[in-house]
């Protein structure tokens, strides 16, 4: 005679992290996102710094041109890997019945998201080590100096891979269809590359572009990795003359609480035409 398992289910965080564990490996048997994700940033790095930087060229405050983009390949990285990575990555799931089948399964939904976004920081944390060791060995851009500009890295870095992600989370429920999420979510990231300084010097920029740049957290994101690799002249540069640490925080932090709030609101576990 058989006898029923009563023992509790295992807590959010146990299941989130054994979650975190099964994205990883998921991820890793993507090679061809792997290759995207990782490689994009670095290639883009060395293509500016080869061509703009050539015979010693440099922006405002003398900064070689390595120096200066590196913070906005950073950026552009944690975009990739969180916002666009997510909104693609789930709304394939969603297409091909795999939310509605796990959604019947006693998994918490919190345990699957902590799942997602544990794999969204573990990527972009390999995906930063590498940017810097490019920079470093190929380029000599000098790395963070001080305890206070490692710091600034570690909560731009952390405040904006979690708001790239959970704002993934929410905007995965816009495509109709795993097949045309990313045609529906690569002209987002590439339109916010171009007018976030991530591409071209901020400062260059038309005033109405820095405006536009400045309602979303790319612009931000690049702006505090600035701060980090940036001499602190530098900050002269930027439209309000500072760093503006705390508009940044303020600015990113927004977009999380927006971004949980619609995905809340919004999040699909079946497809549009599945009930």
């Amino acid at each position: 005679m058989s006898t029923l398992d009563t023992r509790p289910m295992p807590g959010a965080l146990r299941l989130g992290w054994q979650r975190t564990r099964y994205e990883i490996r998921s991820f890793s048997r993507e090679r061809d996102a792997v290759i995207f994700i990782f490689a994009y940033p670095m290639i883009m790095l060395a293509i500016f710094a080869s061509v703009f930087g050539q015979n010693g060229a440099t922006v405002g405050q003398d900064v070689p041109f390595a120096q200066y983009f590196l913070p906005g390949m950073i950026a552009t990285g944690i975009l990739l890997t969180s916002f666009q990575s997510l909104a693609i990555d789930i709304a394939g799931e969603r297409d091909r019945g795999g939310l509605k089948r796990l959604r019947a399964t006693p998994l918490p939904p919190t345990a699957y998201f902590l799942g997602k976004i544990g794999q969204v920081l573990a990527t972009a944390l390999v995906q930063l080590a590498l940017l810097l060791a490019e920079a470093a060995l190929l380029f000599d851009v000098p790395l963070p100096d001080t305890a206070a500009r490692w710091g600034t890295l570690a909560w731009v870095f952390v405040l904006g891979t979690a708001t790239g992600a959970i704002c993934g989370v929410a905007f995965s429920s816009i495509p109709r269809s795993g097949k045309s999420a990313s045609a529906v979510v690569t002209p987002v990231v590439l339109v916010l590359q171009f007018i976030s300084g991530v591409f071209f010097t901020f400062y260059d920029l038309p005033g109405w572009m820095q405006e536009v740049a400045a309602i979303f957290p790319l612009k931000w994101m690049a702006q505090g990795m600035r701060s980090v690799f940036l001499p602190d002249g530098a900050a002269t540069l930027e439209p309000a003359g500072s760093w503006e640490h705390g508009m940044t925080a303020l600015v990113l932090g927004i977009w999380l609480v927006l971004g949980l709030v619609v995905a809340l609101r919004t999040f699909r576990w079946r497809r549009r035409d599945d009930g």
